[in-house]
């Protein structure tokens, strides 16, 4: 064959297959109009990257358990009348093992544990809410020492025995509920006693049960001059409310608490958790990383769990 008949050929054959693969492309693009859009390579997704959630207490602390402590060493703390308990238990067992130190304690709420760190009259403040982001700014670290529940309490001489929805508490909170009734008790009016701006628990409440909503202001809702649980329950009588932490209602004989959606605050879905918080201000003491190495360890979290033993 010439040279001229095969490039004829060579250049009939190409025609050919270019034919052939353009009716195969018309004839997949009819049965499928989103075929080509499929077969491009998609743009890569914008991922975020997830924030970093807190810490869990029992985890690795950044201060570990101290071998030794140097005699004289002392640690102040104040804050959340919600850790009275906590910071009790933690003084006694530190103090015990490691010989001639002090931890000395107070309880005038979270806000006032806050001002105390910052201008230096304290070590530690003990607080029952996350450090807002102008804390944060001003070097305040927080590390949270334990779960907690908040639990809804009334009298113990109330005649009210049911359980709440968590909307009827917000109803009763923001002041659109006002009678016993109703929320299936017997007609008589709700007082609420709120705590006091400067606490922790408020704050608590106020972002986990009422979801971020104010505290209502109609009559029926008095917020009390100062902190403390004790104070709340001998105001509850007869058609009192208020709320506590779970651990000191649960051990007041003249208050009771209110089961939520039937759940009560040791059971396993129990909605109204939150942390409670150590803080100390950057850079640590000697003292505060000792101590709070401490509370983080395992013996720590134990005396925490039991705080009477």
């Amino acid at each position: 064959m010439s040279q001229k008949n095969e490039s004829t050929l060579l250049i009939v054959s190409l025609l050919f297959t270019v034919g052939i693969l353009g009716a195969g492309y018309w004839f997949f693009t009819r049965q499928n109009p989103n075929a080509v859009t499929n077969l491009l390579p998609s743009p890569q997704a914008s991922v975020e990257t997830p924030l970093p959630s807190p810490a869990s207490p029992g985890q690795a602390s950044e201060f570990p358990l101290p071998t030794a402590v140097s005699p004289g060493t002392t640690v102040k703390i104040d804050g959340s009348t919600s850790m009275v308990g906590i910071n009790q238990a933690l003084k006694q067992a530190f103090e015990s093992k490691f010989a001639n130190t002090i931890v000395s304690t107070n309880a005038r709420g979270s806000s006032k544990g806050i001002d105390l760190l910052l201008n230096g009259r304290v070590d530690v403040a003990a607080i029952s809410r996350p450090l807002t982001a102008p804390e944060q700014s001003k070097g305040l670290v927080a590390i949270p020492i334990t779960k907690d529940a908040i639990a809804v309490i009334v009298g113990e001489k109330n005649p009210f025995r049911n359980s709440l929805t968590r909307k009827q508490i917000s109803n009763i909170f923001t002041g659109v509920t006002k009678n016993w009734s109703a929320v299936g008790g017997t007609n008589a009016p709700i007082q609420v006693y709120n705590r006091p701006l400067e606490s922790g628990t408020r704050s608590a409440f106020q972002e986990t049960v009422l979801e971020g909503s104010n505290f209502g202001t109609t009559p029926n809702i008095k917020t009390m001059p100062q902190d403390g649980t004790t104070l709340l329950i001998q105001q509850l009588g007869t058609n009192g409310v208020s709320y506590a932490t779970s651990v000191q209602a649960s051990r007041q004989k003249t208050a009771r608490i209110v089961p939520i959606d039937n759940l009560k605050p040791e059971d396993k879905n129990y909605p109204f958790l939150r942390f409670l918080y150590y803080v100390y201000k950057t850079p640590a003491s000697e003292p505060v990383k000792a101590f709070l190495g401490y509370a983080t360890s395992p013996e720590g979290q134990a005396t925490i769990a039991n705080p009477d033993k």
